[in-house]
């Protein structure tokens, strides 16, 4: 009979430690913190946990022996930074709560700051200026589109520190930041002296023969209701055919692009993408216009432009006119954190042109190749100005369109 009852206390013990692996553990949560506070929390918790130890174990370090006391804050953000670092990708960053509250200004199309737009190279690791605004610090201090951005204060440019040196920029007229630029192969200083800065995504103007011109600068904020209205006017006064400009339009938000397509595409395959999950195609509606169609582009095109671009290739709906565009083939999702304050942005997929044309690290080659004439890369031009050869080239080739129409 003491037999039987060992056998089945021990079969009882047994079966308790197999329930609790299987189903929950109950152990002190923080590795640091007291053994008396527990609390029960899955195997499959745990074990995600678990892989945090030593992360906290240089947390606890620091805690105790670092030589000030340090900013719990900050520790928690770098950990952040540091954990999408990991991806080895520079489009998967952390926005901090500064950096949050700046990506939805700049998306408002208003704040503080010198005027200048930038695109980085994940093949060179260098920021360029792509576009210099008008009446702006930028402009009056004598900074070019072309330019590539060295420092911002104390802070060496890379890909990888662009939204810090953004910050810097960032902030209240009046104050001054000192930036250094790199042109042809000389290091000059600026001092610049903030202000408020208005942007314009969409330029337009009627040039001669009824050619439509639209310069569309970045796809964000209202830059697509602006398109419309741009080429509502254009059309009431007349116009016969169109010049869309994305040179130097280095993206933005996907959906807007969706949205300016869908004007010239009647329910085709925009582009599609591939993740871990597989494939997904994204179609335009019913409903498109006509009009005869040139898309200026160059090697600042990227992302958003270069799926509009790749997709009116494709189906041969445009003409591409200027040099091979970016290479930005990815994108990327916006997720804001838990406490409404911060967030990060990560690669969730790559995109491909409807005929399965790989853009990123490739680009969309133009139909007609136009280059620009050394004197005219760092160069601010008049809007509609036809001394610009590549734009002279799309007008001539709206003509052409027009002609055989």
């Amino acid at each position: 009979m003491m037999k039987k009852r060992s056998i089945a206390a021990l079969l009882a013990l047994l079966l308790m430690i197999v329930q609790l692996q299987v189903t929950a553990l109950s152990f002190p949560f923080n590795f640091g913190g007291s053994k008396e506070e527990t609390v029960t929390i899955t195997k499959e918790e745990y074990e995600r946990l678990k892989q945090y130890e030593k992360l906290d174990e240089v947390r606890l370090f620091l805690e105790k022996y670092y030589y000030q006391e340090p900013d719990e804050t900050a520790l928690l953000e770098g950990a952040i930074q540091g954990l999408l670092a990991g991806t080895g990708d520079v489009y998967t960053f952390y926005y901090p709560e500064e950096s949050w509250n700046t990506l939805w200004e700049e998306d408002e199309g208003k704040y503080a700051g010198i005027g200048i737009q930038m695109l980085g190279s994940y093949e060179t690791n260098l920021v360029t200026i792509t576009r210099v605004f008008k009446g702006t610090p930028a402009e009056a201090a004598g900074i070019r589109k072309g330019d590539i951005l060295f420092k911002v204060e104390d802070l060496e440019i890379t890909v990888a520190t662009l939204q810090d040196a953004v910050n810097v920029m960032r902030g209240v007229p009046g104050e001054k930041v000192h930036v250094e630029l790199i042109r042809e192969s000389e290091v000059l200083p600026f001092d610049v002296i903030k202000a408020e800065i208005i942007i314009n995504r969409v330029e337009s103007m009627m040039l001669e023969e009824n050619i439509g011109y639209i310069a569309h600068y970045e796809f964000a904020g209202e830059s697509f209701e602006d398109f419309k209205k741009a080429f509502d006017a254009l059309s009431a006064a007349g116009m016969e055919a169109l010049i869309i400009d994305l040179r130097d339009n280095g993206g933005g938000w996907v959906q807007d692009g969706v949205r300016l397509a869908d004007m010239f595409l009647d329910k085709k395959m925009l582009f599609y993408t591939e993740n871990r999950e597989g494939r997904e195609e994204t179609f335009t509606q019913e409903g498109m216009n006509a009009i005869p169609l040139v898309i200026l582009v160059n090697e600042n095109s990227a992302s958003t432009s270069e799926i509009v671009s790749a997709a009116m290739k494709d189906y041969k709906r445009a003409t591409l006119v200027g040099t091979n565009t970016f290479g930005k083939g990815l994108i990327q999702m916006v997720m804001s954190l838990s406490d409404g304050k911060s967030g990060f942005q990560f690669t969730s997929a790559q995109y491909f042109s409807p005929l399965g044309n790989q853009v990123h690290k490739e680009g969309v080659e133009p139909d007609i190749e136009v280059e620009l004439p050394e004197d005219m890369v760092h160069s601010l031009t008049k809007l509609g100005d036809m001394s610009d050869p590549q734009l002279k080239a799309a007008f001539d080739e709206a003509l052409n369109l027009l002609s055989t129409k």
